[in-house]
């Protein structure tokens, strides 16, 4: 079986959101491609050609993957029915992610010890993004 990895949707913002999660994992881009840069694409409109088309950056033996919505295609809408979650191998390493990802957004459960996770956190960054940061090893990962 390949890989699963996570590709995300933004509307003319997916720059930026990608700009941030490569300063606060590292790391270089895979692929990083506008609209304009598409070979033998179809005709676009201005205001699409520096969207992006496509951009992935390997975290952690996965890779994170996103585009900009064209204007000629329906608005991405940010919803409540998934999180990106990063295990990390040390609280620093934790603290570290959660403080760079959540800068901007809302913190909705602060870094703690849970019974599932020795340590773990959940924000929504400011991109509307819902991510969880946690290390493994709670009852729950036995």
């Amino acid at each position: 079986m390949g890989s699963l990895n996570i590709y995300l949707a933004f509307n003319g913002n997916c720059e930026t959101a990608f700009q941030h999660y490569k300063k606060v994992f590292g790391g270089e881009f895979m692929t990083h491609m506008t609209f304009g840069e598409m070979p033998d694409g179809p005709p676009l409109p201005e205001e699409s050609k520096n969207l992006l088309m496509h951009v992935s950056l390997p975290i952690k033996g996965n890779v994170l993957m996103g585009c900009d919505m064209p204007t000629s295609m329906p608005p991405a809408t940010i919803g409540n029915n998934f999180n990106i979650s990063v295990n990390v191998d040390s609280e620093a390493e934790g603290d570290k992610i959660f403080s760079g990802l959540s800068e901007g957004g809302k913190v909705t459960m602060p870094m703690q010890k849970t019974f599932w996770s020795p340590y773990f956190g959940m924000f929504t960054d400011q991109f509307g993004i819902q991510w969880m940061v946690g290390i493994d090893g709670g009852p729950l990962e036995k």
